[in-house]
Parts: structure tokens; sequence; C-alpha cells
């Protein structure tokens, strides 16, 4: 099972039931505090139609508070009804505390919280501190012990302005996710503009020069077909010319570049949830075929980390290395993940030992800890011309 599968990005909703339950578990696990009014109802302290009727009345404060926070957390809810949902906490949280006294006041800490969660800055940043204030008052004005009313005035205010800096986290995030998405379809579109430039580049002046001859042809056909002749030819060389054109720029867009392959698997392990430290720059100079393959097999091997790996972290490594053969540049791929299942090679491996063999290239696996046997670890190298890879 995949890292990502169990764990839910910033600013995503949870899109299965694991991803849900593991949301709600860290919603839920801050309702460790209302350990207060559960121990004053388990006590006796209250009467049995009292004990009943709060015990209602925690029940629904503790539902209205998940609801809002985890629906609004997954997807922002139409403001009025937040508001109206705060109020009614809020309502709550007084009445509750009224009634039963002390234990109750922690109800006002989530009430805050919400607050945090779900409204802009510009609101919770006085709505924060009126909560609190509403606690001490009531604490004032009741029995209370003062070194909890006191104890509890910190964890309203911290608890309230922390998750408010937690809702501005999740919004940069979700604008920088979206800004990522902007500039990779712009890329695409820029992409698709220069192909369309080049095509026409390459083509216009051929198919020009085709469609002229096949008129001359056409024209020249029935009194001099010795000159038709020649005409189609030429039109024959030209045709031929443009496809060798058109299949070395498709064949040059095609082809994967090592820069690109790093930025993408920096791409996929952060999408797929795994730590990732790659280099931010490849080697230059180096040799067309060799960069060719290594970016296919840098490809296939983080394909492999993101799929079957189950990996927290992985690391990506390019550097030089002097063998008894020459100059080599090696290219590493290290995961921490539960290691090979098997001592076969799958078809990826094959694959990437192959198309190193092209280039006089090796491929070695190991574990990546070899006393637990844990994580896997790549290892590709190609030769280097002489000159090359100088930045050792």
């Amino acid at each position: 099972m995949n890292e990502d599968e169990t764990s839910v990005g910033i600013g995503r909703p949870p899109t299965n039931t694991r991803q849900a339950g593991t949301k709600l578990l860290w919603i839920g696990i801050w309702l460790a505090f209302m350990s207060a009014p559960v121990k004053d109802l388990a006590d006796g302290n209250h009467t049995p139609w009292a004990t009943a009727l709060g015990t209602l009345g925690l029940l629904v404060f503790v539902g209205s508070y998940l609801v809002l926070v985890f629906r609004h957390t997954s997807k922002a809810l139409d403001p009025f009804r937040v508001r109206a949902a705060l109020a009614f906490l809020g309502a709550l949280a007084v009445l509750l505390s009224l009634t039963f006294g002390t234990p109750w006041l922690v109800l006002f800490v989530y009430v805050s919280v919400s607050v945090g969660a779900t409204l802009p800055m510009r609101t919770a940043r006085w709505l924060i501190p009126a909560v609190t204030l509403v606690l001490v008052a009531i604490g004032l004005t009741g029995d209370h012990p003062r070194e909890i009313i006191t104890a509890l005035v910190f964890p309203a205010l911290l608890g309230g302005f922390a998750m408010s800096g937690v809702r501005q986290m999740i919004r940069t995030t979700i604008q920088l996710r979206e800004a990522r998405a902007t500039v990779a379809q712009l890329a695409a579109n820029e992409e698709r503009l220069r192909l369309a430039r080049d095509l026409h580049d390459l083509l216009g002046h051929s198919l020009s020069l085709i469609t002229l001859k096949s008129e001359l042809a056409g024209r020249m056909l029935p009194g001099n077909p010795e000159q038709a002749a020649a005409q189609v030819a030429d039109i024959e060389q030209v045709s031929r010319q443009a496809l060798v054109d058109v299949r070395s720029a498709v064949t040059g867009y095609r082809r994967p570049t090592l820069p690109g392959e790093l930025a993408g698997a920096r791409t996929a392990l952060a999408a797929a949830g795994v730590a990732a430290d790659i280099p931010a720059e490849a080697p230059e100079d180096l040799p067309e075929k060799a960069e060719e393959v290594l970016a296919w097999a840098l490809r296939e091997a983080v394909t492999n980390v993101v799929r079957h790996s189950d990996a927290g972290r992985c690391m990506v490594t390019l550097a030089p290395r002097q063998t008894l053969d020459g100059r080599v540049l090696e290219l590493t791929v290290a995961d921490n993940g539960r290691g090979a299942s098997g001592t076969a090679r799958g078809n990826g491996l094959t694959g990437m030992a192959e198309r190193l063999a092209t280039v006089d290239g090796t491929l070695t696996t190991r574990a990546t800890d070899s006393r637990s046997g844990k994580g896997f670890t790549t290892v590709l190298s190609v030769p280097l011309e002489s000159g090359l890879g100088s930045g050792e």
C-alpha cells in the first residue's frame, strides 16, 4: 500500500475511508480535554435527570464541533452556515457552563479552536479574545477556582490563533498547488506552440514546393511527359526530406532529458507524500544517448519508489566517479521502504539494464540498510567522455 493512500495532503479533502478516518483521528484527538466534563458526569454530582441532559448536551456539542471542523477543512462551507454553527456552539457552551459549573468551562477552548479553524483572520483575531473573555466572565460570576480559569485562558487563546495559522497555511498551500498547476499548463501550451512553430517552419516551404511542382507536373503531363516525370521526381525528393525533418523534430521532442526527469521525480515524490532529496541540476555536456538512457532509468526508478516501496524518504544523487575502466557518471536512487520482495528482477529493472547496455552502462541493486534489509537502492552508471563531469 502506498503512503499516499493513507495520508491526506494539506488542503485536499480525503479521497477514501482510510484517509477520512486518519483526518477524523487527528481532529478528534484533541477531545482528550473533554475528560473534565465527562468526569463531572461520571462522578454523580448531579441528579439523574441533569446527568442525562448534560450527557445529551455534551454529545451534541462534540458532534457539532467535529462536523464543523471536519467538513470545513475538507471543503469550505457556506459562511452563513459556519457562523450559525459557531453561534450554536457558543450558546451551548454558555448554557452548559452556567448549568453544570467549572469543569464545563473547557468547552470555550473548543469554541475558540472552531473560530480559528473556520473564520478568516480578520474576524478570528477579535472573536477569539471575545470567546476567551466570555469564558473568564462566566468563571468569575460563579464560585469557580481562579487557577482553573487562568489555566483555560492560555489554551483558548493559543488554540484559536494556532488554528488560524493552520488555516492560513492550508489556504496558502492550495494557492501554491493551483499556481503550480497553472504554470504546468502554461508550459505545456508553450511547448505546443513551439512544436507548431517548428513544424510550420519545417513543412511550410516543403509543402508549398510540393504543391507548386504538382501543378506544374499536371500541366506538363499531356504534352511533355519527360518534364512532368522530372517534376514528380523532385516532389518525391522533397517529400522524403520533409519526412526526415519531421521525424527528427518529433524525436527531439520525445527524447527525455535528465533535468526534466529530475524535476518530474521531485513532483511525483511530493505528490506521493515521499520526502525527496534530489539534485537541482544535472551535469552539463553529457552525451545525448547517455543522458537519454539515464533519464528513462530515473523515471522508472522513481516510479518503482512511488508504486511499490511504501517509503517515506527517497534520495537521488548524481556524481562522477573514477573506475578502472575510466570515468563514469553514477546515478543513485535510494529509498527507506520495505525493500525488494524477491531476488528476481522485474520488467522495469530488466528494461533499465537493457537500455544501459546500449551505452556500456551498468545497473546494480542492493538494500539501502544492509543489516535490516530495509530500503532499496538502485545504482546506474554510464561512461563519460574525457573531460566531462569536471564538477566533481
